[in-house]
C-alpha cells in the first residue's frame, strides 16, 4: 500500500522501471549529473544499483525488495513515499540510521566515515572499539529490536535478519549471503549509495580488491607443497567439517587445499565414526577450529583434545607442527568476534592471515587468527582501543605484497 501522495505518471514510470530491471535486461545505467557519483557492482551477486536523474534503485536479492533512493533536494523526494511488498523509498543521504548489531558488520560504516551518523544499536556486543566508545559516550543509544515505535524514529534501520517483521524504514544488509570474500566486501557500495558517497565506497573497494588479488596471485605461483586445511567445529558430541564457499575460496586463494572427506559429520560416541574421523585428521596439515564457545579465553589446546576424544595424537601433524587455529583472536565481551566484522569488509587482511597460517614466516602478526597449539590467547576489544578521529573515514589496511 502506498503511504504517501505521488503523481500517477511517476508511479507508472517507476513501476515500469522496476519491472524492466526485474527481467534482467539491464546491467547498468549512466547517472545524470544530479545524482552525483555512482557505483557499479562488479562482483557481488545479491544486489545491484541503477541510476536515474534524481533517484537510485537498489535491487536486493536477499529480501526481494527494490529500494528507491530519492535525492533530498528533488521534487520527487517531497511528493513520493513507497512502502509496499516490493518497493520501499528512502530520502538520501540519510540523516540518521540504526543497525541490528547482532549480525551487522559495523566496519563498513567506519571505512565510509559514517559511524558518527549511527544513532541506534540493538546490542553493545560490537567488535569495534570506536563504536563502543561512541556508545559509552552517549552518542549512540541502544534499543530492543522489537521496539517498532523506537525503530520508526530513524530514517533507516539496517538489519541482516530477514525473518524479522519488516517496516517501511527497514533495509536488509546481508554480505554474509555472498559466496566469496570479495563479493562480501563489495557490499560497501550498498551502504555508500544510502549516504551519497559512492566515490568513497568505490575507492575503498578498489583498494581492498587490488590488495586481495595481489596476495592471491603470489600464492598461486607457489611451487611448494599445498597444505590440506580442515575447517571444523564440535557441537553436542558431533564433529563436522564445514564447507562454506567463502572459506573454500579463502583457502584456495591462500595456496592451500581444502579437506575432501567422504562425509561431513562424525559422532564421537560411535566407535566406527570416531576411528574414521581420527584417520581423516591424520591427513590434515592445518586445522581451523570454529567451535562456538562462551569463553574464548579458556578455549585452549586441551579443550580441543578433550572434544576430539583421542589418546594417541602422534599422527596429527597439525598438532606436532603447531598449526591449530581459531579466528577469535579479537573479541569483545566473549561474544562479538571481529572475524564477523572487520574480516568481512577487509578480506585482504584475512587472506594475509591465512597465507601466514599455511606458509608460516614468523615475521607477520595475524589480525584475526590465533594459534591455540602455541597457547595464543584472544585480545579483548574495548572502547579504550579507539585511537582515531571517528568523524574521519577509516582507511583500509593494505598488506605489503610482492
Amino acid at each position: 500500500m502506498e503511504s504517501g501522495p505521488s503523481c500517477s505518471w511517476l508511479q507508472a514510470f517507476f513501476i515500469a522501471v522496476v519491472l524492466f530491471f526485474n527481467c534482467g535486461c539491464v546491467h547498468g545505467a549512466t547517472p545524470a549529473a544530479k545524482v552525483g557519483s555512482f557505483s557499479k557492482v562488479e562482483d557481488a551477486g545479491n544486489f545491484h544499483i541503477y541510476y536515474g536523474q534524481t533517484f537510485k534503485v537498489i535491487k536486493n536479492a536477499a529480501d526481494g525488495q527494490s529500494y528507491l533512493l530519492l535525492q533530498n533536494n528533488s521534487r520527487i523526494a517531497s511528493r513520493t513515499k513507497y512502502c509496499t511488498s516490493r518497493i520501499k523509498s528512502f530520502v538520501v543521504p540519510l540523516s540518521n540510521y540504526s543497525v541490528d548489531t547482532t549480525y551487522f558488520p559495523v566496519s563498513f560504516l567506519e571505512l565510509l566515515g559514517l559511524v558518527e551518523s549511527l544513532k541506534g544499536i540493538t546490542s553493545d556486543n560490537v567488535a569495534s572499539p570506536c563504536v563502543l566508545k561512541l556508545y559509552q559516550g552517549g552518542q549512540i543509544e541502544m534499543f530492543n529490536n522489537s521496539d517498532y515505535q523506537k525503530l520508526a524514529e530513524f530514517t533507516s534501520y539496517f538489519l541482516s535478519d530477514d525473518d524479522q517483521q519488516s517496516a517501511c524504514n527497514f533495509a536488509t544488509f546481508v554480505p554474509f549471503m555472498e559466496n566469496t570474500p570479495l563479493q562480501r566486501a563489495e557490499w560497501i557500495k550498498f551502504m555508500g549509495a544510502f549516504a551519497n558517497i559512492e566515490a568513497r565506497a568505490n575507492q575503498v573497494y578498489a583498494s581492498v580488491k587490488e590488495s586481495y588479488l595481489c596476495l592471491a596471485k603470489i600464492a598461486s605461483t607457489r611451487t611448494t607443497f599445498k597444505p590440506t586445511v580442515a575447517w571444523m567445529k564440535y557441537k553436542n558430541g558431533v564433529w563436522s567439517f564445514t564447507q562454506e564457499k567463502y572459506q573454500l575460496k579463502f583457502v584456495q586463494d591462500a595456496g592451500g587445499e581444502i579437506l575432501d572427506a567422504n562425509k561431513n559429520t562424525y559422532n564421537i560416541s560411535d566407535p566406527d565414526d570416531l576411528e574414521e574421523f581420527h584417520a581423516i585428521l591424520c591427513t590434515v596439515e592445518v586445522v581451523i577450529d570454529e567451535t562456538l564457545t562462551s569463553d574464548p579465553t579458556n578455549y585452549t589446546l586441551s579443550t580441543f583434545i578433550q572434544n576430539l576424544k583421542v589418546e594417541d595424537r602422534s599422527c596429527f601433524s597439525f598438532i606436532s607442527n603447531t598449526s591449530l587455529w581459531r579466528y577469535d583472536k579479537r573479541v569483545y565481551n566473549s561474544v562479538a568476534v571481529d572475524w564477523y566484522n572487520g574480516a568481512v569488509s577487509q578480506p585482504q587482511l584475512a587472506l594475509a592471515d591465512l597465507v601466514e597460517v599455511l606458509f608460516p614466516t614468523g615475521n607477520y602478526t595475524t589480525t584475526y587468527f590465533r594459534n591455540i597449539a602455541k597457547g595464543e590467547l584472544p585480545i579483548n576489544i574495548g572502547p579504550e582501543m579507539c585511537d582515531r578521529d571517528t568523524s574521519v573515514a577509516m582507511d583500509p589496511t593494505i598488506v605489503a605484497c610482492g
